[in-house]
């Protein structure tokens, strides 16, 4: 990342006020996703950089990044313009991150008696496609006079069968989603957000995730999950603007009045999903794709001989994974899903702690995540071989429109 200012950078005083100076696996293998926009071209390589404006965030809709860092935070002050002041802070520094350029006046230079703005990790690196998505949880709205701007789909999980959540992997007021497709660019920015919070707000939990397991396109390969499955065949292009609208995006219409500010935005559940991979491990190829209602050489559907031939779901075992996840037995609910793998060293017992995080963006969680995880906790298949141990829902606000603008500004702003 370079060093190089902005039009209107913030000051070094600025930037100490913000902390400086003390400082599904569920719906994921189905049918039910919706792929990523390729609203920017593969030929663009790694180094590019993601337009970070627009009527709707990045990272939702844009192809999907081959590394992960997302962290839930808690606010930690009661002072709302405080709070503000954050959030415009946050859009300025991730405005400079997206585009390869340092936070501030950058990592070194200044004064020698204060910490450089910027931590360095990332100097020298390409913006490796960097997208960052910010959320807001239903605990933000107990705070700061906000519970009746609380939109009507921003409800909280039910408990589903099988759940084992740990708290601490749980929940969350803000969310910030960090994509790359270089690991120490998406964890500088995630750092460097969380310095600059210091004092405003505070890590809850974070999860770093490789291994992408959503496809971007129709012809590219589609990737697999940590059980050596093709993870997400059935994704449709995510340039079908019209599809989008109907699953991902609110609508103007979407809730009553105290919704509009979501116009534009989307509504995210991220799920740890741990998988017993031992078990898995041992479990006959038979059994393995009998569970998931696909063979796991070429991905194809049971009695199919391609991955992608339209899938006969009553040739496939009743709890077969993608019989029951698939959009034709659900009353045909959609998701758009940004998965990732994880791997997070041991339990202590011998096993790997390793597994999925998932990542689902929706219209409406009461009509998407929340209807098709009961199906599915309920009779999958797949459930002797995963549980879910960390759950968070956010609400997704629309886009940064343009260099005036910041994130969260229509639920915050008193002129908006």
């Amino acid at each position: 990342m370079t060093e190089e200012p902005q039009s209107a950078p913030p000051s070094r005083r600025a930037l100490l006020g913000w902390g400086g100076a003390g400082l599904a696996l569920g719906a994921a293998a189905a049918g039910g996703a919706v792929a990523v926009a390729q609203n920017q071209s593969d030929a663009a390589g790694a180094g590019a950089a993601v337009p970070f404006h627009g009527a709707h965030q990045a990272g939702i809709a844009t192809p999907v990044q081959d590394r992960l860092h997302f962290a839930a935070f808690d606010v930690k002050t009661e002072d709302r313009a405080a709070f503000v002041q954050l959030l415009k802070d946050w859009t300025a520094a991730a405005r400079r991150m997206t585009a390869g350029k340092t936070v501030g006046d950058g990592a070194y230079g200044g004064l020698a008696e204060a910490p450089p703005d910027d931590t360095g990790e990332a100097l020298g690196l390409q913006p490796s496609r960097l997208t960052l998505t910010l959320g807001f949880g239903p605990s933000l709205f107990d705070k700061f006079g906000l519970a009746d701007r609380r939109p009507a789909a921003l409800v909280d999980l039910p408990s589903f069968p099988g759940d084992d959540m740990d708290s601490s992997r749980t929940g969350g007021d803000l969310c910030v989603q960090a994509c790359a497709d270089d690991p120490q660019v998406a964890v500088h920015a995630i750092r460097n957000l969380a310095r600059i919070g210091f004092g405003t707000v505070a890590v809850r939990w974070s999860q770093l995730g490789f291994g992408k397991t959503s496809s971007t396109t129709p012809g590219a390969q589609t990737p697999r999950n940590l059980m050596g499955f093709k993870d997400g065949t059935r994704n449709i292009a995510g340039d079908e603007t019209g599809r989008l609208g109907e699953f991902v995006w609110v609508g103007d219409r979407d809730g009553g009045s105290k919704d509009a500010w979501m116009s534009g935005g989307s509504y995210l559940v991220a799920r740890r999903i741990r998988m017993n991979v031992e078990t898995w491990d041992r479990s006959s190829l038979q059994e393995q794709e009998d569970v998931f209602g696909r063979d796991k050489g070429e991905g194809a559907p049971v009695g199919k001989a391609k991955e992608r031939d339209e899938p006969f779901l009553k040739a496939m075992k009743p709890d077969a994974h993608v019989r029951l996840a698939h959009p034709d037995s659900n009353g045909g609910i959609t998701i758009l899903r940004r998965g990732y793998s994880f791997t997070d060293g041991t339990d202590g017992l011998g096993r790997l702690d390793a597994g999925l995080f998932f990542l689902a963006y929706q219209r409406d969680p009461r009509k998407g995540f929340i209807p098709l995880q009961r199906r599915l906790s309920a009779q999958d298949a797949l459930n002797e071989y995963i549980q879910h141990v960390g759950s968070a829902v956010f609400a997704i606000p629309p886009g940064v429109r343009d260099a005036h603008d910041w994130w969260g500004r229509p639920l915050l702003s008193e002129e908006a």
